[in-house]
């Protein structure tokens, strides 16, 4: 008989998840068998359960962004003891081989999948998890389990930051402070960018983003959000990050830019938006969509952790157990105060 491990279960859309036993996975060739030690809410995470067309199948468990030990190793590259993180991309079975795609490609390819959202690969709402060893990532020392299940989230905004060109001297603007937001702020701000600010409505993540080290945020409700950049910045965004993904946002970007502008979409909008290409044109901006990460952005991450350059600890507003799980999920649906929330399967129910 298979020995038994919690997890989260999807249940529908509409229902909460549900905590229930699962057969524990085991590793097969080329895989890990982690002990999950944190795994991060995403907004992903929300969406993919707020409406059926995203695909995520009845019984899935859900989570990306997880750190574990090694429990198991079908792989010569990894030992069981080792501390990780995961990259959720998920070659298709035809690159397997290689561990990436062949095409470099990553989360572009049609045929990759992201563990705990798409495919046979469950998440990190779970005691265990497996993965492929080409998706492990070392921890090194100065780099904490609870760190590592933040890496994804700063790859993400590496990877934003990255898209966007040269930043070093320019004025920055971030609308949203949520994770992907700060994330975003903080990478703009180790590239070298002279002033960062970002724009959120909500005072306690606005609170939070400056307990992370991002520069005290904008009120986009207090008045005119141009004038109240240039008065902090000394001039006009040179760069605008769109973090929140909602309609009439990209048009706003438009709007706040200066001439040869840049704009990075990096908030996914999941209804139809309308924007002016005219008000873009006259200004000849650059207007750049962006979608997950690349190895280097993790790499790039860890080595800003484990130089002390990132408060890891600044970015976590609760650390919840499986017990708390179904309740706080339903409730980030609706505007929060948080940053990141992490699970931690040990914590008692």
């Amino acid at each position: 008989m298979a020995r038994q491990m919690r997890a989260a279960i999807f249940r529908g859309v509409g229902s909460p998840l549900a905590i229930a036993p699962r057969d524990m996975p085991e590793a097969g060739p080329g895989e890990l068998l982690l002990k999950v030690a944190y795994c991060g809410i995403c907004g992903s995470d929300l969406h993919a359960t707020d409406t059926e067309s995203y695909g995520l199948a009845l019984g899935a468990t859900l989570g990306h962004e997880f750190s574990g030990e090694v429990v198991a190793s079908g792989s010569a590259d990894f030992r069981a003891g080792e501390r990780v993180a995961v990259n959720p991309i998920r070659a298709c079975d035809d690159c397997a081989a290689e561990g990436v795609c062949r095409d470099g490609l990553g989360a572009l390819c049609p045929n990759s999948r992201f563990t705990g959202l798409f495919g046979p690969a469950p998440g990190g709402y779970a005691e265990y998890a497996v993965v492929r060893a080409a998706q492990a990532i070392r921890l090194p020392d100065g780099v904490s389990l609870r760190d590592g299940a933040l890496l994804e989230p700063l790859a993400v905004g590496a990877h934003a930051v990255a898209a966007a060109g040269p930043v070093e001297g320019a004025r920055v603007l971030v609308l949203g402070a949520g994770p992907i937001g700060v994330a975003v702020a903080i990478m703009a701000r180790l590239a070298g960018a002279a002033h960062v600010a970002i724009s959120e409505p909500a005072a306690g993540r606005r609170r939070r983003a400056a307990g992370a080290g991002v520069d005290p945020g904008l009120d986009p409700a207090a008045g005119d959000l141009a004038r109240q950049f240039a008065a902090a910045a000394g001039g006009g965004p040179d760069v605008i990050f769109d973090c929140v993904g909602k309609p009439g946002l990209l048009q706003q970007c438009i709007e706040l830019s200066g001439p040869r502008g840049r704009v990075v979409v990096v908030g996914v909008c999941m209804t139809e938006d309308r924007m002016i290409p005219r008000a873009a044109l006259k200004k000849e901006l650059t207007v750049r969509w962006v979608l997950a990460y690349t190895a280097e952005d993790f790499d790039r991450v860890v080595g800003h952790m484990r130089a002390g350059r990132i408060d890891g600890g600044s970015l976590v507003s609760s650390v919840i157990g499986f017990g708390d799980l179904p309740r706080v999920f339903e409730e980030l649906r609706t505007p929060n105060d948080h940053l990141k929330v992490l699970i931690d399967p040990a914590l008692p129910a």
